[in-house]
């Protein structure tokens, strides 16, 4: 052990092995001289011929103080001799030598004397130039204390791998000390990681030479055996100074901090599908157990990786529609029904949990229900002691969870609309980490969205109207003004709430005063009707904002369409372009709209009907654009088919009679909306109605006759590509 802490391996047993050239001793090309008793040259070697320029020949029984000094010196190495053959010891330091080329040169010496068998007297120099002597002392000054400070872990391996130098820095990083290094191969000492990958990198980095960069490792040591920790490794290849092989270096930098917070953004990146998943899974219809379900089982989910039990309990006053706005006013046993259970993985854990579709009364000490009369989560991070007594319904069912190797609890309320729902409960037996605040953080979130989606099925349950409500409140009341078209618009419901249906319309401004004109029929009555139709008219807005043609709009929509449980629409999309007095519609098996030219019958626009949103385009496109130019005064009208569909009638007479009532252009939009209705709709209709009757209005006066000639320009209905 050197002075540095850094250490290498000790010395072992003899071994007569021969070395190759390129050592230390070549670097430093140490010169041997052998003196008689009287000063002349008895030996002189190679190096000496190397470093002081004289041959053996030229040097051999010539006197060194003659040969090597200059006079000034003389005196000075006479001295010095006769000190070093009295017997008064050796002599070392730096003196100025005479060079065969007159120069003169600073050398290192170390003078002693030496004695034959025979009580002869000699003396031995032996001697390198001090300045490369001075260069090797200020490497080692330098690479000493910087390998044993280095914040870096560095170590050397000999040829056969195995440890001959590890600094202070590497034992701290494996938690092993220097002498459990030095001597053994990594697989010896470091028998926890991975270690033929490290192994088989140095044996390439030998025999290439080619060192390997940033290798990047993951584990645990005996440094911090409960943490996960990640480590870059490079690897080199030594050589001596003739380019001899010596070993391998390693260099390693603990990334554990970098490896953790891309760890935590890849849990964030799975947070925020998970939530996303949840928009599209948690909420599909508007029943009230199965959205329960899909809570339950989203949050179990492999990929969602939040929880291995989830319970999803509700308090029996909401499934009886009672409003409670401050249940922490509540004292006492609370009755709650359970709604769902999932689990990540079979386990007897489920015999633990209240059942399903029971109502069962939780006492006050319960998590579950403090989670819901405090209105904020509870966390028992690391389960211990009487906590189960106070999760699991009774001791029995405590002890299966323990069994079962339940660590790690959560319950979030679920809260909509300022009311509390219920909860949600989460349980961790698999997974080794406890509850922390970002699973907090995103089982609120989820809870949230799911207490909205349990509240509405709740309420639509409850109340037959509320799909005729959400519906005329979904519709836009009024719509909005769109340049260059004045619009007319008529709703109206079917005569029984349970015939109501679907059917939406909307008027969407889009960039350079465009507009989207768009009516649509979800397939089916009542609630998941209703509900539908929101989804898809606020899918509608958003894709309007993109400014897509109709046909791309449509099949994005015909996607969204297959997604929500089976439902189909129809749906007709026009886009109006002022500026090209033009409109583009697309179908989607829906009927087709009406355009009434001046001077002209009216007459149905001859475009593709496309195929019912949620059909998956039936393995095609599915939806084509045409376009229709419209002039001053023109109209397009939009409706659904309750308008011209009766049990009784041919829908061709139907759509003859629809033409007929339309055939008076005095008769303004409004007005015609009401005479259709009036003519067209029974009482008793089974289905409800949307209309949309859009007029072009006149061009503001021409300023120039560029825009005079544009303004007319064009031709009547052509299919474009979408």
């Amino acid at each position: 052990m050197v002075a540095s802490e850094t250490f290498r391996a000790g010395s072992g047993p003899v071994r007569a092995v021969p070395s190759e050239a390129g050592g230390l001793l070549d670097v430093l090309s140490v010169a041997a001289v052998v003196l008689d008793s009287r000063g002349r040259i008895t030996l002189w070697s190679p190096q000496a011929q190397e470093l002081f320029g004289w041959s053996a020949g030229e040097a051999l029984g010539r006197y060194a103080a003659e040969l090597l000094v200059s006079e000034d010196h003389v005196d000075l190495v006479l001295e010095l001799f006769a000190e070093v053959m009295a017997g008064d010891g050796a002599w070392a330091g730096v003196f100025p030598v005479r060079h065969k080329d007159g120069s003169t040169r600073l050398a290192e010496f170390r003078n002693m004397r030496l004695q034959d068998e025979t009580g002869g007297m000699y003396a031995l120099g032996i001697a390198c130039d001090e300045a490369v002597l001075r260069d090797v002392e200020r490497d080692l000054a330098l690479s000493v204390p910087l390998v044993a400070q280095s914040p870096l872990g560095l170590a050397v391996l000999d040829t056969g791998l195995r440890y001959v130098l590890v600094n202070p820095m590497l034992q701290r990083i494996n938690g092993l000390p220097a002498e459990e290094h030095l001597g053994r191969t990594p697989h010896e000492a470091l028998p926890f990681l991975d270690t033929d990958a490290i192994e088989a990198s140095m044996r390439q980095v030998l025999e290439t030479g080619v060192p390997l960069l940033d290798q990047y490792g993951v584990g645990r040591t005996p440094a911090d055996p409960y943490e996960e920790h990640a480590w870059s490794g490079s690897y080199y290849r030594l050589e001596g100074p003739g380019g001899r092989v010596i070993g391998v270096a390693l260099v390693v930098v603990d990334v554990t901090d970098s490896h953790r917070a891309a760890r935590e953004a890849a849990a964030a990146r799975r947070r925020l599908d998970l939530i996303a998943r949840a928009s599209v899974t948690v909420g599909t219809t508007l029943d009230l157990e199965r959205t329960a379900r899909e809570l339950a089982e989203l949050v179990v989910a492999d990929l969602a990786d939040l929880a291995d039990i989830a319970s999803v309990d509700v308090l029996d006053s909401v499934l009886e529609g009672s409003v409670e706005l401050d249940p922490g006013s509540r004292s006492g046993p609370t009755l709650f029904m359970a709604l769902a259970l999932a689990t990540s993985h079979a386990t007897d854990a489920v015999r633990a949990a209240d059942p399903v579709g029971r109502r069962t009364t939780y006492p006050a000490e319960r998590l579950v229900t403090r989670c819901v009369s405090t209105r904020r989560p509870v966390l028992v991070a690391r389960i211990g002691g009487s906590d189960l007594q106070h999760i699991a319904r009774d001791p029995a069912a405590a002890a299966l969870l323990a069994a079962e190797g339940a660590h790690s609890y959560l319950a979030v309320p679920l809260t909509a609309r300022g009311q509390v729902l219920g909860a949600l409960g989460l349980l961790r037996t698999r997974n080794p980490l406890p509850f922390g605040d970002d699973d907090v953080a995103l089982a609120r979130e989820l809870a949230t969205r799911a207490a909205i989606a349990i509240d509405n099925a709740r309420w639509y349950q409850h109340a037959t109207d509320t799909a005729l409500t959400l519906q005329r409140h979904l519709l836009p009341h009024p719509p909005p003004r769109a340049a260059g078209l004045q619009i007319a618009y008529r709703y109206q419901p079917a005569a029984a709430a349970s015939g109501i249906g679907g059917d939406w319309f909307d008027a969407i401004p889009q960039p350079d005063d465009r507009t989207a004109l768009v009516v649509g029929d979800v397939m089916g009555h009542g609630v998941h009707a209703a509900a539908t139709m929101g989804q898809l008219r606020t899918a509608t807005r958003t894709l309007a904002d993109l400014g897509l043609d109709p046909a791309r709009v449509l099949r994005h929509l015909d996607h969204i369409t297959t997604e929500l449980d089976g439902t189909m629409a129809t749906c007709v999309y026009a886009t109006w372009d002022p500026r090209l007095a033009q409109c583009r519609v697309a179908l989607a098996g829906h009927p087709p709209p009406v355009v009434i030219r001046s001077g002209r019958a009216p007459a149905l626009v001859d475009l593709p009907a496309g195929v019912p949103l949620g059909t998956g385009g039936l393995g095609g496109t599915g939806f084509e654009n045409t376009t229709v130019d419209l002039l001053p005064g023109d109209r397009l009208v939009l409706y659904t088919d309750g308008l011209v569909e009766t049990r009784g009638d041919a829908l061709d007479d139907r759509l003859d009679l629809l033409l007929q009532l339309l055939a008076d252009p005095a008769l303004p939009p409004e007005a015609t909306c009401d005479r259709l209705l009036s003519a067209l709709r029974h009482r008793d209709a089974a289905d409800d109605v949307a209309l949309v009757i859009a007029q072009v209005r006149p061009h503001p006066p021409a300023t120039t006759a560029a825009t005079t000639t544009a303004a007319a320009a064009g031709s009547h209905a052509s299919p474009s590509s979408p």
